[in-house]
């Protein structure tokens, strides 16, 4: 029972992935060739690299982590030392013994300085590696809204002039609501693969990059939400018409 519950405390890449892939073959089958499938079809593979990343992010870095307890067991080694040799300070004489004690004390803290260097060091690395990722997610999510930026409810019905250049696919009310929710769809895959980043890697600056994904990729799709309103508004105040239209 308790393996069972486990399972939904973390994010599975793996369900990721397929519900990418799903949402990549429902636009090619619907809109097929389309500029969104392309992008979904992007997402997929950013979906495959982000499993990797992860990854090699959450795995120690075992050359910086060996360097570290080696400075770890210096430091050990200098203060069992001077324990051990505690009797050879010549408390009497202020001078010689001041001197002594600075030594082992900046030599302590030197080594400790560098063991704190390779810690954060490692950090970084993987800080940068994270960041780096968060932000081609941030891209896909603007692209993701340039797609569906000018796709606009009132076009589906309004009666292409003639004589015009045709420009864009033709859509009907319902195409145009399917195109919407998948655009709605990808911003929301988009969040859940920058989440994946934090799940087992603990920065602050990361989890804010991923926290500002996620506010972007909920502000768009209430964006796209408002004009799926506004298409239903309309759809029902024209008792369903709307004729094919070419939707830019």
């Amino acid at each position: 029972m308790e393996n069972t519950a486990s399972k939904y405390r973390n994010l599975d890449p793996d369900k990721i992935m397929e519900t990418v892939r799903a949402l990549h073959e429902r636009i090619e089958a619907r809109f097929p060739g389309s500029g969104l499938g392309k992008v979904v079809g992007e997402l997929s593979e950013v979906a495959q690299e982000t499993v990797a990343r992860t990854e090699w992010i959450q795995r120690p870095h075992k050359l910086l982590r060996f360097a570290a307890v080696l400075l770890s067991v210096s430091i050990i080694g200098l203060v069992v030392g001077m324990v051990t040799h505690i009797h050879q300070f010549r408390f009497d004489d202020y001078t010689n013994f001041s001197q002594s004690l600075d030594a082992t004390i900046g030599s302590v803290v030197f080594i400790g300085a560098a063991m704190l260097f390779l810690i954060n060091w490692e950090n970084r690395i993987k800080r940068e590696r994270a960041l780096k990722a968060v932000h081609e997610l941030r891209a896909l999510a603007h692209i993701v809204d340039m797609h569906q930026l000018t796709k606009q409810p009132e076009g589906c019905f309004r009666e292409a002039q003639p004589g015009l250049p045709v420009q864009g696919r033709v859509m009907t009310p319902f195409d145009l609501n399917r195109y919407l929710d998948y655009c709605s769809d990808s911003l929301a895959l988009i969040s859940k693969v920058a989440a994946l980043y934090v799940q087992g890697f603990q920065d602050t600056v990361v989890l804010d990059a991923v926290d500002d994904v996620e506010d972007l990729t909920a502000g768009l799709s209430r964006k796209i939400w408002q004009k799926i309103i506004v298409l239903e508004n309309l759809r029902q105040a024209l008792g369903g018409s709307g004729t094919k239209r070419e939707i830019p």
